[in-house]
């Protein structure tokens, strides 16, 4: 594996406040659902809010930040990412605190955990969230919904660090939330959110889950290597209609193959590499445009560099 100058001794000096976790050259295939990709030149795990600003506050400008959740919606480019990605985990980024009809959450929660606390608690509103396979800040910043309902529904504030060290608060009518896209500077790392729901019945909602639950098992290869849905669905229409109208279930490019369960899929079939996955997604994207005239744009996140373009 090519590595990237270690520049963690530099980061030290800068922040010899650190509190977290500085790891240089950190693989992060594992950390991926496609189980793909090269290493984060630095990986940061903070120990909690504070810590993250005072790494943010210290970094040189010019140095790449780049954030990454649980990986079910990424793919991590072969020649790995440049700069420092920082991974939020742990009881500080996890937590859930509930009063009333409020949720304030950690954004390194899993959706599904969301749900699930909220279900415990009696809040409706929620159990769509079961049905996500992401953390809470990725549906932050993508407008997560599943299943009649998104995060923008119920979500009334988020926090965060900005790139340059300070905690900021963003509103709900701040984060401008269209259709899987939130407005929310980039810069911005969430750290928590506030959620409302409302009362409900325990069993009721519960039932609600298992449904989203079972339909999403039905439709979805969700024990194979994959990104979730990897096309945003075009105006009026859906993404993996048009896919299977292009010819382009089952397709293959290297070790990818869109799945033959659910179109809008890609699954690391055979020891796909980064490439043979997006490769394969740029394929469809031609073969949907060329059939139908439709530009699909992608759902997921693509970052770091090709194999190539990695250092040497």
């Amino acid at each position: 594996m090519t590595a990237f100058p270690d520049i963690t001794p530099a980061i030290r000096d800068r922040a010899p406040a650190l509190r977290g976790r500085l790891l240089a050259n950190q693989p992060l295939a594992d950390l991926t659902w496609f189980r793909v990709g090269g290493p984060a030149q630095v990986l940061f795990t903070p120990a909690d809010a504070e810590d993250l600003a005072v790494l943010l506050a210290a970094l040189d400008p010019a140095l790449p930040v780049t954030v990454i959740g649980l990986g079910s919606n990424l793919i991590v480019r072969d020649g790995g990412v440049p700069g420092v990605v920082v991974r939020l985990g742990g009881r500080a980024f996890g937590a859930v605190a509930i009063d009333g009809e409020d949720l304030r959450v950690g954004t390194a929660l899993p959706d599904m955990r969301l749900a699930k606390a909220a279900a415990e608690a009696g809040l409706d509103g929620l159990a769509f969230f079961r049905g996500i396979p992401g953390s809470v800040g990725g549906a932050l910043r993508m407008n997560a919904g599943a299943h009649g309902g998104e995060t923008t529904d119920v979500l009334v504030e988020a926090r965060g660090v900005d790139r340059e060290g300070n905690l900021v608060t963003l509103s709900h009518a701040q984060m401008g939330f269209t259709y899987r896209h939130s407005a929310a500077p980039e810069d911005v790392i969430f750290t928590s959110a506030l959620f409302r729901g409302r009362p409900g019945d325990r069993a009721t909602i519960e039932a609600e889950m298992d449904r989203v639950t079972a339909a999403r098992e039905a439709a979805q290869p969700i024990r194979e290597r994959t990104g979730g849905s990897t096309f945003k669905n075009p105006p009026g229409g859906k993404a993996w209609q048009l896919v299977d109208a292009a010819g382009c279930r089952g397709l293959r490019v290297g070790g990818a193959q869109v799945s033959e369960m659910h179109c809008n899929f890609l699954i690391n079939r055979e020891g796909a590499t980064a490439a043979d996955i997006e490769g394969l997604g740029e394929e469809v994207r031609r073969r949907v445009r060329e059939t139908s005239g439709v530009e699909l744009h992608w759902e997921i996140k693509r970052i770091g560099l090709a194999a190539d373009a990695a250092p040497l």
